[in-house]
């Protein structure tokens, strides 16, 4: 048996899938006007369902995410990113982990609506996470925690576009320096939506109502409610859509390390209890 397994496809295949849904995310909320449906990644697999050859589109797409998943535990188990064992690098490891069980569940719910025609629903994952957390000993205080995580999590998504720290991994030719300004711009709105989405379950956990925890969707609509929202929001929704093609880029120019097996069974038997 190889000593290595090649995660490059898996992640490749990962990143142009994860693309593909934001850039839907993107044109949906541009079009939320008309369309009349919210910008979460469920409602734009649930749109493009709908559309010719629908089913094999979303199936493949969640074919694709599930390579995704498998990048992301190996980013966060193996460490091929070499973030390390420090306080930091165990934080960034464990944000992996839950990115991870995040794109698990939209995998599941593409793959459940291609092949089996349900799957579960079209709501948002974000509300269904901050009423679980609710129902928990001490939940308003946890998820004013977790939407502090969220607001931590953006800001770190802002700066890694604002600093190009992106271009540690990505090796974007010269002469396409206007792909690197996509990313930039890509990952400051996903990092100014992540915190916003933070704002309303810290919201949310002070009036101890789950229902004011909200999703992409609902961070959108409360950027429209803002000062010259309107001006905002379809800055930021092109901003969803420059995401999608910041993972698209990723899918064709990102570095991506092979794990070795011993190294992952190493971390493995290292997280063991009494190890």
């Amino acid at each position: 048996m190889p000593s290595t397994f090649r995660f490059d496809l898996l992640a490749k295949s990962g990143y142009a899938a994860r693309g593909i849904v934001f850039m839907l995310v993107g044109g949906l909320a541009l079009l939320s006007g008309v369309a009349g449906e919210k910008a979460e990644t469920k409602s734009a697999l649930s749109t493009l369902l709908n559309q010719p050859f629908g089913r094999i589109w979303v199936g493949a797409i969640g074919i694709g995410l599930l390579g995704f998943v498998c990048w992301r535990l190996a980013q966060a188990i193996a460490d091929t990113d070499d973030h390390g064992t420090s306080a930091k690098g165990l934080i960034v490891r464990t944000a992996l982990i839950g990115s991870a069980m995040t794109y698990l569940g939209l995998a599941g719910f593409a793959l459940g609506h291609s092949f089996l025609a349900g799957g579960g629903n079209g709501g948002s994952g974000e509300k269904d996470l901050a009423q679980w957390i609710m129902s928990q000993p001490f939940g308003s205080y946890l998820l004013i925690v977790v939407g502090a995580g969220f607001v931590i999590g953006g800001g770190v998504t802002a700066a890694k576009g604002l600093t190009r720290k992106f271009e540690r991994y990505l090796r974007i030719p010269d002469q396409n320096a206007i792909a690197t300004w996509i990313c930039i711009y890509g990952l400051v709105a996903r990092g100014l939506v992540f915190a916003i989405i933070g704002i309303l379950f810290i919201t949310a956990g002070m009036k101890v109502d789950p229902q004011e925890a909200g999703s992409m969707g609902d961070a959108m609509q409360w950027l429209r409610q803002m000062p010259f929202g309107s001006a905002l929001y379809i800055c930021v929704a092109a901003g969803l859509a420059a995401f999608g093609i910041y993972n698209l880029i990723e899918a064709r120019y990102r570095t991506i390390p092979s794990p070795s097996l011993s190294a992952v069974t190493q971390s493995v038997r290292s997280a063991l209890p009494g190890r």
